[in-house]
């Protein structure tokens, strides 16, 4: 699998940035260079030096200084940049910045940039320069990963190479070569003095006596510096210099204030979360409550809100005949610790549930405990934290994929540890064995499987699951030794990550290889990795981070959750962004990350580091906020707002209630924009995006807030207003009434259908068992034997056993049937002598099978009957409104439930994706007055169970014909692919709705809102 890359505005227009600052530059060849001795050489050379190669041409002399500082200006309003008032930084050649937010693309914007600089001025020469290995190895996977997909763009590929002083061949061929190409190189190969010079500054032999900087520098390169804050020191600026670069172009996420030169583009922190570029960030905190002065261990994972009462999943000591384990257990209010611990003194005083709330997810006991979601109490070792951060992960894990699984999306969980023993451990012989967190890992990840399995049935996700073994499902990427063992990676002193090019090489190797959703190819969805090889992670479905370490005060945050904020891809390399998710980008995308401290804890430090991030952005909304601003309407007129328009844009907003007395943005503000009815000043025209972009500048700590990823529970309110909204009430007056059906079919008439149809359909399998035999070959290794490799199998045989309704298992055949089908006995018996024998015989073979085989079919002829004889009458009883409001409707939100506008309820509690996409729709659409996702409450009267239609719709009056829509939505139109029950409840369904309304209400079954308003319109 590969991943396909798209064209993405954001890209496009940050090397146009760059590429407009030198307009008027023309399009020229690469200068070419001759040796000396030839009398036509073109530039003045160092006696010492020979030079055969292509240079980028210079800046021609019309386009001088003041002009290019006039382009500079004009981009940076453009970009709503404060404009510089001199080119900084230029007695170093013309310097420009650019910041780019991690995860949004930046290795592909700077090599569009490449690109569109060489299609607009002809230069072919550039170099980048990185601060570790792990960049640099990054960088040079990138050049491969996207090198067809610009190809196809541009029609040329870029020559790039990886700077080694031991293959100065590459130097010679970067210099002459006349296409594009690429020098990659890290700071640590040229950032040397003394007798720790580089080679890169020596005269070398086998390079006729040149020194390669030199050659390096008379191409005239344009430097690309990725993360500028870690690669200029001091030193290294004037070892820059060397470079004589023709331009230098910096890009980073966190540049830093003094090294800021004129900066043509923006797109940090906040602007990349609003505009949904990267994943939204939740946390889960853990945190250790000492509060409680007891010595008894009990963690709580989270509540469990559903229709009835709420529960908790609580983690406590466990007696068994081997000493105690750590046991986790769903728990009620009334039950007992000292009781499900097997008797633990240390849970006798009053370790009873007294209360479960689901408002601020916490659990109280009858002494006087009251603990939190995440909070850990009693007696807790570093050891069992880390057990809880993993099982946390995998909780998370498990949660994420499952709401993905559909979409094609593999997921991915990333841990960082600091010793590979706590992973990965040799024996004397070098033979491997779990580390402590390996066999952690796979005890807490059968126990969740476990789990899953008995509380969720049977499905695809799960057949998935079962195709995986714990011990397949991770894997350790780490240095490795000359022996192929796994080693801590290696730091230096000042260094922060490692400089371990094997260790990297695995990483980036394997990286679309992680993304192959197949099992047998890839089973590997948690990744165990040295904490030094932070930088070196770059995979876009990384979903999860978890720390298995004591955090020191140099790692930032911004840098952990950094290694998870690409957007992720699905199984065809396809990026899931808002061109393919629209607004549900931040549902799909979410990084999690459990953290070794409270929620508020990392989420106050999170916010800190983002709000350093952007500290020149505005904190307030004034009017001098858009002065001198470029707008620009729907037809792509600019202009440059005056104080006039600037205080009646601001004067606009304080009317319309977007801002307070302070300038603080207003949640109407937030929900008017939402809506897509945000209201502007008549003075600047259709320019409302234009006024949208300069607003959203202002720096509001709500935007980036981490969501609590405990705190995801949300009980559905009925909107008062929406509720007494003359559309709701004409539709609920149209729908509300019940109804009593009648069905007059001939019994006889079921019966026979019923026979012909066991006997052309009904086979049922016998139950074998299976008989191989083998021999034991030659011995190799005591491994071998231990795997069962050296037993070859000889020959296998299947024999049939006999199992008839009359051994040790009773079968009621006859009063399962009754049970199954809602018939008579007389009915069933009527069918069972009907049947062929041969038919009937297959009963003795298994009869479960045949039991579950003869009632469907029997059910599928009852379902056909009744559509074909089924009427309804209406009665004079109505529904009354407290449907909505008893019981309560509860949902989790980014896994079941999501926030509505135009819903009676301010939440929707959705049953699959098909159904939350359909909800998008009918929330974003202006033809919509109200709808609302009818309540298990209401429901129709079948002869095969009650039916509660999924969707009642109100349309404003005028936009459409004026109807009110009952829907069902289904995946497929197709009905070969319902059920014959389901069908025949739609089939009730449209019956019931004729009886009740006088023809302006529309029941039908739609697969999404076009094919609605379809049958709308129609």
């Amino acid at each position: 699998m590969r991943i396909q890359y798209k064209h993405q505005k954001f890209q496009a227009d940050a090397a146009k940035a760059v590429v407009d600052v030198f307009a008027g530059q023309p399009y020229l060849t690469p200068t070419y260079m001759m040796d000396r001795g030839t009398g036509t050489y073109q530039i003045n050379f160092n006696e010492e030096l020979d030079y055969t190669g292509c240079s980028n041409h210079r800046i021609i002399p019309e386009l001088n200084d003041q002009l290019i500082l006039e382009h500079l200006q004009k981009i940076q309003r453009a970009n709503q940049i404060q404009p510089s008032n001199k080119l900084e930084g230029r007695a170093d050649g013309y310097n420009l910045t650019i910041e780019m937010e991690t995860g949004v693309g930046k290795t592909y914007t700077y090599i569009k940039t490449m690109y569109e600089l060489n299609r607009a001025y002809g230069w072919s020469k550039f170099i980048i320069v990185v601060p570790s290995i792990a960049i640099r190895e990054g960088v040079y996977k990138s050049f491969e990963m996207t090198q067809e997909h610009f190809a196809e763009e541009y029609g040329k590929k870029i020559r790039f190479f990886i700077y080694n002083s031991s293959q100065l061949t590459e130097i010679d061929r970067f210099a002459s070569d006349s296409s594009i190409n690429v020098m990659i190189i890290n700071s640590q190969a040229f950032n040397a003095k003394g007798k720790d010079a580089r080679r890169i500054y020596m005269k070398l032999d086998e390079f006729r006596s040149r020194r390669p900087i030199d050659i390096i520098a008379k191409t005239n390169p344009i430097l690309i510096i990725d993360e500028p804050q870690s690669v200029e020191g001091k030193q290294t600026k004037e070892r820059l210099k060397e470079f004589h670069p023709l331009l230098t172009l910096r890009y980073s996420a966190t540049h830093k204030s003094d090294s800021i030169y004129n900066m043509v583009y923006r797109l940090d922190a906040m602007e990349a979360y609003n505009k949904r570029l990267v994943k939204k960030i939740a946390v889960k905190g853990i945190s250790e409550s000492g509060t409680t002065a007891t010595t008894s261990y009990v963690y709580l994972e989270g509540i469990n809100l559903s229709k009835g009462d709420p529960t908790a999943t609580l983690q406590f000591d466990v007696k068994q005949a081997a000493g105690t384990k750590q046991k986790s257990r769903v728990v009620k209010i009334g039950d007992n610790l000292y009781d499900y611990s097997n008797g633990l003194e240390e849970y006798k005083e009053g370790f009873v549930v007294k209360s479960i709330d689901g408002r601020d997810d916490s659990v109280e006991f009858l002494n006087g405990i009251k603990i939190y979601a995440g909070d850990v109490i009693g007696k807790v070792d570093e050891d069992q934290l880390r057990r809880i951060q993993i099982r946390e992960t995998i909780l998370s894990h498990i949660q994420r994929e499952r709401q993905l699984f559909y979409k094609g999306i593999k997921v991915l969980s990333l841990f960082f540890i600091d010793e590979v023993a706590n992973y990965r451990e040799y024996d004397a012989a070098g033979q491997p064995a779990n580390g402590k967190y390996a066999t952690m890992f796979e005890e807490e990840y059968e126990e969740v499987i476990h789990t899953m399995q008995i509380s969720m049935g049977e499905d695809d996700y799960l057949k998935y699951l079962d195709s995986i073994p714990a011990s397949k499902t991770h894997a350790g990427y780490f240095s490795v030794d000359g022996k192929g063992k796994m080693i801590n990676s290696k730091v230096g002193r000042k260094e922060t990550t490692s400089d371990d090019v094997s260790a990297y090489e695995l990483i980036m190797k394997n990286k679309e290889l992680l993304l192959d959703r197949d099992p047998k190819r890839s089973p590997v969805r948690f990744i165990f990795s040295h904490s030094a090889l932070r930088e070196g992670w770059d995979n876009p479905n990384v979903f999860q981070i978890c720390t298995l370490k004591q955090s020191s005060s140099d790692v930032r945050k911004r840098q952990e959750v950094g290694r998870g904020l690409r957007l992720c891809v699905n199984q065809d390399g396809e990026r899931m962004d808002t061109n393919v998710l629209g607004n549900d980008v931040h549902n799909v995308n979410v990084l999690t990350v459990i953290a070794s401290e409270s929620y508020d804890s990392f989420a106050k430090g999170l916010q800190t580091e983002m709000a350093d991030a952007v500290a020149d952005r505005p904190r307030a909304v004034t009017a001098d906020l858009f002065i001198g601003k470029v707008i620009k309407d729907d037809q792509g007129n600019e202009q440059v707002v005056d104080s006039d328009t600037a205080h009646a844009i601001f004067y606009d907003m304080i009317i319309n209630g977007y801002v307070d007395k302070k300038g603080t943005l207003t949640d109407k503000y937030y929900e008017d924009k939402a809506n897509g009815e945000i209201k502007v000043a008549e003075e600047v025209g259709d320019s409302v995006a234009a006024v949208i972009e300069i607003v959203d500048s202002i720096y509001d700590p709500r935007s980036m807030q981490p969501e609590n990823a405990r705190s995801n529970n949300v009980e559905l309110q009925v909107d008062e207003e929406k509720l007494a909204m003359p559309e709701f009430k004409a539709l609920w007056n149209k729908i509300n009434a019940k109804s009593v059906y009648v069905v007059d079919f001939d019994t006889d008439e079921l019966v026979c259908k019923s026979i012909a149809s066991l006997d052309a359909k009904l086979r049922v399998s016998k139950i074998y068992f299976k008989v191989e035999t083998g021999t034991m070959d030659q011995i190799k290794s005591k491994e071998e034997l231990a795997s069962g490799a050296s037993i070859v199998k000889e020959q296998s045989g299947s024999y049939g056993i006999a199992v008839t309704a009359n051994s040790n298992v009773k079968y009621d055949l006859i009063g399962k049937l009754v049970d199954e089908t809602g018939l008579t006995r007389k009915a069933i018996i009527q069918i069972l002598q009907g049947i062929q024998p041969y038919v009937f015989d297959q009963f003795k073979d298994n009869p479960e099978e045949f039991i579950l085989k003869a009632a469907a079919l029997i059910n599928d002829q009852k379902a056909t009957t009744i559509i074909e004889h089924i009427t309804y009458d209406v009665l004079d009883e109505h529904y009354g409104t407290d449907v909505f409001t008893d019981p309560t409707i509860k949902g989790k939100l980014g896994v079941n439930a999501m926030k509505a506008n135009k819903h009676l309820y301010d939440h929707i509690v959705y049953d699959s994706t098909n159904e939350r996409d359909f909800a998008t729709d009918l929330d974003t659409n202006t033809n919509v007055a109200v709808y609302v996702k009818l309540p298990d409450g209401f429901y129709i009267s079948t002869p095969v169970g009650h039916y509660n239609p999924d969707w009642a719709i109100a349309f404003y009056e005028g936009t459409v014909k004026h109807i009110y829509f009952v829907a069902e939505t289904k995946g497929s139109m197709s009905s070969m692919q319902l059920r014959l029950i389901e069908e025949s409840k739609i089939h009730c369904a449209r019956e019931h709705f004729k009886a009740i309304s006088s023809g302006n209400v529309v029941y039908d079954v739609v697969d999404g809102y076009e094919s609605l308003l379809e049958k709308v319109m129609r």
